[in-house]
């Protein structure tokens, strides 16, 4: 039983906060860590790739992990971690030693995330599930809402390293929190681990996402895509064969029996899909296509997330008054009509309206991060809540991967596609182009006084420019038209979400 169960939501709400904070600081430093460590961009990504496998690998293990120690002393080794891996890339100069910070910062994040929530399903009743997940809610909406905007301002000011620097009295603030306030909540049981499971997940989650991740560098054509695509597809099949037949296994996949779990899972992937990947297309359109500094991308996305964090405890609490479907309808075809919008970019699309728009998907969404979730993992008995929440997290970081993957490899395609057909439009065996463009050089010679050889390959560059900049914009518009029919898709399946049947409360 737990007594005090303010104070352990508190603390737990508090450590979710720090962890997803550091995560959304980071990806605003890439640009200038690229600089100081003198590495190419497909070297820095993996700063967030190395995250994201590490992270994907701990998660199914996590589920063993919560069964074998006590609750306590997992979250504080868990939270401990998390600070070292913190101090760590803070003090080392380079690239490799940082990369190997950021794996034990993702280490800790792998564990975290599913204990949390399993926590927060043993101490509340389902019936008040929507209100206690929505308050988990406001750390994973609001720290995304401080991360950028604080990250671009310390990048402005001071050092990148500032960033992590942060992170080690907040971290060790929150094991001292923990080691005194938090309860032992879930019950242990002992498992064997489950050593073939083990390594099916890792080789099988690690190849995949490795594959998604490199796609959006190397294309979907690449020998090392495909490869590892399929080595990962084929480890997580024997992954799969292993957990049907083991008697003790390491996620117990038989989640997917329940069919609310499985309906509220596909909802999810489409919705991280869509989410993460439009989550990476804005700052790339509004810093590098329209020449805003990081603050100003983080203050423009600051409304949005402050809006999530605010709706997040109220669509809990109609959550539990009225269930899921409604939110979930309501929410993804108002995410719908957002992203649509953001659809029609162009090289002039006012601040202020990119600002109104990024506000009105994130209403959309505040809708659906959460209660989706909760809903599938309601619908579980209490013996499957731990693997539930495994199961649910690892599928959620493999679909932010995807998406990731996917919308950057469409917005670069698309890309070199319009760049084609602008270069095929303007030709010399296009008379008509080819009088405009003779026309364009002669203005171009002068307005600056150039003589008509300099004047010529000075129109060549600006031209150049104006057709990369626009293609850009135009493979953006065609990367948010992927994420509007994936939410469509989402949208689709949120018509078969049902009430959960009725669980018992959790023991007291």
């Amino acid at each position: 039983m737990v007594n005090n169960r303010g104070t352990t939501v508190a603390v737990l709400i508090f450590g979710m906060f720090v962890a997803i904070l550091n995560q959304t600081m980071i990806n605003v430093a890439i640009p200038k860590m690229m600089i100081d460590l003198n590495v190419s961009t497909t070297t820095i990504q993996w700063l967030s790739t190395g995250f994201m496998l590490a992270n994907a690998v701990m998660i199914p293990i996590s589920a063993f992990l919560m069964e074998s120690i006590p609750t306590r002393i997992l979250f504080v080794s868990a939270m401990s971690l998390f600070t070292v891996g913190s101090f760590v890339c803070g003090i080392v100069s380079s690239f490799g030693l940082i990369l190997f910070g950021r794996i034990i910062q993702a280490i800790a994040a792998g564990i975290m995330m599913p204990l949390v929530t399993s926590i927060f399903l043993r101490i509340f009743p389902p019936e008040q599930m929507g209100r206690a997940m929505g308050m988990m809610g406001v750390a994973m909406m609001f720290a995304p809402a401080l991360g950028p905007t604080f990250a671009g301002w310390i990048i402005e000011h001071f050092s990148w390293r500032i960033l992590f620097f942060v992170m080690v009295p907040l971290g060790l603030l929150e094991v001292a929190l923990a080691a005194r306030l938090l309860p032992n909540v879930l019950k242990l049981t002992n498992p064997k681990l489950d050593w073939p499971g083990v390594v099916f997940s890792t080789i099988g989650f690690g190849s995949l996402l490795y594959g998604l991740s490199e796609a959006g560098s190397k294309g979907w054509g690449s020998p090392v895509v495909l490869s590892t695509i399929a080595v990962g597809i084929l480890f997580l099949v024997f992954f799969v064969w292993r957990q049907l037949t083991a008697k003790q296994p390491l996620l117990n996949l038989r989640v997917f029996g329940v069919y609310l779990f499985s309906m509220t899972t596909l909802v999810s992937v489409a919705v991280n899909i869509a989410m993460f990947g439009a989550m990476l297309l804005l700052p790339i359109y509004i810093q590098n296509i329209r020449g805003y500094t990081a603050l100003e991308s983080g203050l423009l996305m600051l409304p949005g997330a402050i809006v999530m964090g605010i709706m997040s405890p109220i669509s809990g609490t109609l959550y539990d008054r009225i269930g899921v479907r409604p939110l979930a309808v309501i929410g993804l075809a108002i995410t719908a009509v957002a992203t649509y919008e953001f659809t029609r970019l162009t090289d002039g699309t006012p601040y202020s309206h990119l600002m109104l728009l990024y506000m009105l998907r994130s209403f959309g969404m505040s809708f659906i991060m959460m209660t989706v979730m909760t809903s599938g993992l309601n619908a579980l008995p209490i013996t499957l809540k731990s693997h539930g929440s495994a199961v649910s997290n690892t599928v959620r970081q493999v679909a932010s991967s995807l998406g990731t993957a996917l919308l950057i490899t469409v917005e670069s395609t698309r890309t070199n596609a319009h760049t084609a057909a602008y270069v095929n439009s303007v030709t010399l065996n296009n008379s008509i182009e080819a009088e405009n463009f003779v026309g364009f050089e002669n203005a171009i010679a002068a307005l600056t006084g150039l003589s008509p050889e300099v004047g010529a390959a000075y129109a060549v560059s600006l031209l150049n420019g104006m057709v990369s900049k626009l293609s850009v914009i135009q493979g953006i518009n065609d990367s948010f038209v992927v994420a509007m029919l994936v939410t469509l898709l989402g949208l689709f399946f949120s018509l078969f979400l049902s009430r959960p049947k009725k669980q018992p409360s959790p023991a007291k």
